[in-house]
């Protein structure tokens, strides 16, 4: 169905016309041929660098959990870093994205375009490792990271309560800019979780259609689907409004601190899950939402459940890409643990094939061994209410 839809919504001819981006002849700044081959080894890498004051830094909300054999508080930090400098010619990508969204040449919008923009040209920095300051008690240092500049470390974290939120600060030299406070959700094993799509289930993107990605991500106000803020408000309340939400996006991470701000806006705090791919690539931003979206939810949703096995998750999705098959494969593969699933029927984008994707049978194939009674495909919000509270009943 991937495929297809990519073929009949000329994805491909859309990604080849897109500007290659391509980083300027290192400098002093950026890695050395030694560096850049070290950094195939990750955090196993023996000559990581501190942070410089030329660097951006994104630090990302976790969750932390009690590890199953030890009982001790633990969390994912996830940290990237990359050039302040992009070292390509940011106006010609600019107005190349501007003419694929049928702008013209001096729009105003080229700003926010450029401003969105700026994430996937900045050059890519590995073999970086990120001072910490948890909660002005504990120093931390993640990394160093890989081949995308990014870092992913399970580090112990101090003792705190069921719901407590704590505040984590990256230690950078000044000049040094980007995402440098995150925060860490603390969940014990039992009790409720959500765990949400993002794209077209809780955020207007159209990612059925390459220009529709184009445009909702560079170009417009980032705009919730109708009635989602409302209804994620009143699970939050009914479930206990401390439950870990995470929002599992195939957006690449070059997009987090879009969706973070789009989170902080309209829904309950929760840890943001992306694609570790498409820096400095334009078409991998269209590939990365269209391509392969099943195995990586599933493998990040088996993730959260190594996490909190206890949990009782409740999912959401939509119909324009796999969540449907990512959610009935999570739930046989782990029996018991989602207690219902919630899909929206998306009908108000004219994109190609999207019929065939909201045929029943689609449906009936994707939930097979799943109760009929867990799972539901709805048009409006308001449809959600009453499941969810029989749900939270029968959980």
């Amino acid at each position: 169905m991937e495929h297809r839809t990519r073929r009949e919504c000329k994805f491909h001819e859309v990604e080849c016309k897109l500007p290659n981006i391509r980083s300027s002849p290192a400098s002093d700044h950026r890695p050395t041929e030694a560096q850049d081959i070290l950094s195939y080894l990750g955090p196993w890498n023996p000559l990581g660098e501190k942070v410089s004051g030329k660097d951006t830094v994104w630090l990302l909300d976790n969750t932390a959990y009690r590890n199953a054999k030890t009982g001790k508080w633990e969390a994912e930090f996830v940290a990237a870093v990359f050039d302040q400098d992009t070292g390509v010619e940011v106006s010609t990508v600019v107005a190349n994205v501007a003419e694929k969204v049928g702008l013209g040449k001096g729009d105003r919008a080229e700003a926010t375009i450029q401003e969105r923009l700026m994430p996937f040209m900045q050059t890519i920095l590995p073999g970086r490792v990120v001072a910490v300051d948890f909660e002005d008690q504990d120093k931390l240092k993640l990394g160093p990271g890989g081949r995308n500049g990014i870092s992913s470390d399970i580090r112990s974290v101090p003792e705190h309560k069921d719901g407590e939120i704590v505040e984590s600060t990256a230690l950078v030299p000044q000049g040094a800019n980007g995402v440098l406070n995150m925060s860490t959700a603390y969940a014990e094993p039992e009790g409720w979780g959500v765990i949400s799509d993002i794209d077209d289930s809780i955020k207007i993107t159209q990612t059925s259609d390459p220009i529709g990605i184009l445009k909702s991500t560079f170009v417009s106000t980032p705009t919730p689907i109708t009635g989602m803020p409302e209804l994620y408000t009143f699970i939050q309340r009914l479930i206990k409004p401390t439950s870990p939400f995470f929002y599992l996006s195939a957006s690449p991470y070059n997009l987090y601190s879009f969706l973070k701000d789009f989170r902080n806006n309209f829904y309950p705090p929760g840890t943001i899950i992306l694609r570790d791919a498409s820096w400095m690539n334009l078409s991998g931003l269209l590939s990365n939402l269209t391509l392969g979206t099943q195995d990586y939810k599933v493998d990040r949703m088996t993730k959260i459940n190594s996490w909190l096995p206890r949990r009782k998750m409740i999912c959401v999705g939509d119909s324009t890409q796999s969540d449907p098959e990512a959610y009935g494969e999570i739930y046989r593969k782990h029996a018991g643990w989602i207690k219902l699933i919630l899909i929206r029927k998306v009908t108000d984008i004219a994109a190609i094939g999207i019929s065939e994707k909201n045929e029943p049978k689609r449906f009936q194939k994707a939930f097979e061994g799943v109760p009929s009674t867990l799972w539901h495909v709805f048009e409006t919000p308001e449809e959600c209410y009453q499941l969810v509270k029989d749900a939270v009943a029968r959980g």
